[in-house]
């Protein structure tokens, strides 16, 4: 690409566009199955006002389903299963929440979310430690240079030796961990962390199933309140961890956190909400804002004044009462405004991008305008495909979204032929989601359809 063809890329001036794009903060949360993943995404969501009232994983006749599993199956099941968007406003930054699948069966789609995030919460369930699944999204983040905050989780039940925790991340995924803060107790004795950057103990109080935020009280280590709720021998225990994580701890490193060399390491119980708020808090205060991509060998900066962005995600029927699909593009530079005309770099053409939506989960609600770092959904069938760039400059193109090698193969038979139409339109939408490919056999009598995926040991 010649010099003439990035003019509309240069840096803008230090405008309130770029004061919009640096309030932004574009993360994922990723997990190993039941490590917590959906339950600390429903409570991010209570302590930044999106919700007031956190909803159960758990589909109990009296209980609402995780705002974030949408999909039937995800509320029958518990897990998470199709990617989904959560943007709220919290502590004056713009919070676009990527919830991934934690499943291994929906791994690919994972790995794509990861390509629109610049930042990801790794939960790791305290009493297991690191698992599989954990350590393959660690190697996808680290790739791509993504910067990682841990979250122990679920230390209201019987759990490993923290410092154990501390060290099996050094020792297994070759990452520096600096405690942020540190659990009084552990198990039935858990009552609150020590946060080290402040110096202060905060204590929780339980709420009915974690549906609201935990009362708490703030002090220091030799308060009264302490000695009275939190048992002597663990309040010993965790004075002399806390000495010895200051004599030969990791110190907090930005420049390591922004190159991937070291992750902030957070305990609490996101089922109880112990820990929530400190995460939420530190998480935005210390977490990147919107940072270039490579097109071409080019970096393009947020703050360019061309818009560009690509689609990382297709879903289609997330509203049974439209057959319609929704692209998420993940935006890299510039402003987009509604009804704006763009080129869809791999095809020439001329797009206009008019019904775009700010998503919720399933819920949608129209969208003016958006800035880099923003996940922005457009609605319609359009000729687009997973890894499109949608630009003002035809010639530029992001090679963001990595493709896998199916490994696991099966036929796809329509047992109603009386339905071929709906088969076919069916597999389309499968097809164009971008989990698997579809081929077809060249000397087989019959046109059945054989697709791939990739396995779940990718």
């Amino acid at each position: 690409m010649d010099g003439q063809a990035w003019d509309d890329f240069g840096l803008i001036d230090r405008s309130p566009m770029l004061h919009e794009i640096q309030r932004r903060r574009t993360f994922a949360i990723i997990s190993h199955p039941d490590a917590g993943k959906t339950t600390l995404t429903e409570k991010l969501l209570l302590y930044g006002g999106a919700l007031s009232l956190a909803g159960s994983v758990t589909a109990r006749k009296n209980q609402r389903a995780a705002t974030s599993d949408w999909m039937e199956l995800e509320k029958q099941r518990g897990i998470s299963i199709s990617s989904t968007v959560l943007q709220f406003e919290y502590g004056g930054c713009v919070v676009n929440l990527l919830d991934t699948p934690g499943h291994k069966d929906f791994s690919e789609d994972t790995y794509r979310v990861l390509t629109a995030v610049d930042a990801a919460i790794m939960v790791i369930d305290a009493g297991k430690g690191i698992e599989a699944q954990t350590r393959k999204l660690f190697e996808v983040c680290r790739r791509r240079g993504v910067p990682i905050f841990t979250f122990m989780n679920k230390l209201d039940r019987p759990t490993r030796d923290p410092l154990v925790l501390l060290d099996e991340l050094e020792s297994v995924l070759g990452i520096g961990a600096c405690a942020m803060n540190w659990p009084l107790g552990t198990g039935p004795e858990f009552r609150g962390v020590f946060e080290r950057r402040k110096k202060e103990v905060h204590l929780f109080e339980r709420t009915a199933r974690g549906a609201y935020r935990a009362p708490e009280k703030v002090g220091g280590l030799t308060d009264a309140f302490v000695q009275e709720n939190v048992d002597p021998d663990a309040l010993k225990r965790s004075m002399d961890e806390l000495e010895m994580l200051d004599g030969a701890g990791y110190d907090f490193d930005r420049a390591k956190l922004d190159r991937g060399e070291q992750t902030p390491v957070f305990f609490g119980s996101a089922s109880n909400n112990f820990g929530v708020q400190l995460l939420l808090d530190a998480f935005l205060e210390l977490a990147p804002a919107p940072r270039h991509r490579v097109a071409q060998g080019v970096a393009i900066e947020p703050a360019a004044r061309g818009f560009s962005g690509f689609i990382f995600k297709i879903q289609a029927n997330m509203d049974p009462r439209h057959r319609d699909r929704i692209y998420f593009i993940r935006i890299v530079s510039g402003k987009f405004e509604r009804d704006m005309q763009v080129f869809n770099t791999r095809t020439g053409k001329k797009v206009r991008l008019s019904n775009s939506q700010k998503l919720f989960a399933q819920e949608r609600e129209t969208v003016d305008d958006g800035y880099a770092g923003d996940v922005i959904g457009i609605v319609g069938n359009h000729d687009f495909l997973i890894g499109d760039t949608l630009s003002e400059n035809v010639a530029l193109k992001f090679e963001e979204i990595p493709y896998f090698a199916p490994e696991c193969f099966a036929f796809l038979h329509n047992p109603v032929t009386a339905k071929f139409k709906q088969f076919r339109e069916g597999l389309s939408q499968l097809l164009a989601e971008g989990v698997m490919q579809g081929y077809s056999m060249p000397q087989a009598i019959q046109k059945v359809p054989l697709l791939g995926a990739v396995a779940p040991a990718i």
